[in-house]
């Protein structure tokens, strides 16, 4: 619960200004779109189900809702996660494009900073013709790497070093299921 307090707050925190030229730009596109999906994950209510008509012991069926409520956790916590890494892509993209256009350098040494910053940052291509397709292509790039399978596999790598039982968290397969059979 700690980390995903952690991560809310960090998607909250960005909030981009930028001027009305900008608005409409990928990277400030993609921050909007990070704040509102964190936002819809924090304020979806747990899916209560009603319990069944069968003749299943109560420890049953306390068993069934705690493995719920695990499962919503850990998919509210991968949601968060998976939304926090592309916010961060976007602020990376934001600071790399303001650096470059703030220092005030011709158009010419801005695009050679701006293939310098990409070449440091790992961004796609090296010979870009202006601004917009450095900072992009940086921003694509990181925003490629936010994969399910690294966000689960961190987490099972930082639960581990905590020394947290991971025998009853769900599968990958069974945190994306729930979040496509749970939209936010």
């Amino acid at each position: 619960m700690t980390e995903f307090q952690s991560i809310q707050h960090s998607i909250a925190e960005y909030t981009p200004d930028p001027s009305p030229d900008e608005y409409f730009e990928e990277g400030y596109e993609v921050l909007r779109q990070c704040r509102a999906e964190a936002h819809a994950v924090l304020i979806a209510p747990y899916p209560v189900e009603l319990p069944e008509a069968t003749s299943s012991t109560s420890g049953d069926s306390e068993k069934r809702q705690l493995q719920r409520i695990i499962v919503d956790s850990s998919a509210r916590r991968f949601q968060s996660k998976k939304i926090y890494l592309r916010a961060v892509a976007g602020v990376r993209w934001s600071n790399a494009r303001n650096s470059i256009l703030q220092s005030g350098k011709p158009l010419q040494q801005q695009a050679v900073l701006l293939q310098q910053a990409s070449a440091n940052l790992h961004a796609v291509g090296m010979n870009l013709p202006n601004l917009q397709i450095v900072t992009d292509n940086f921003l694509l790039k990181e925003l490629a790497a936010v994969t399910d399978t690294r966000i689960y596999n961190e987490f099972r790598q930082t639960d581990s070093e905590a020394g947290y039982w991971l025998q009853d968290d769900p599968s990958l397969a069974t945190i994306l299921n729930w979040i496509r059979s749970h939209p936010a």
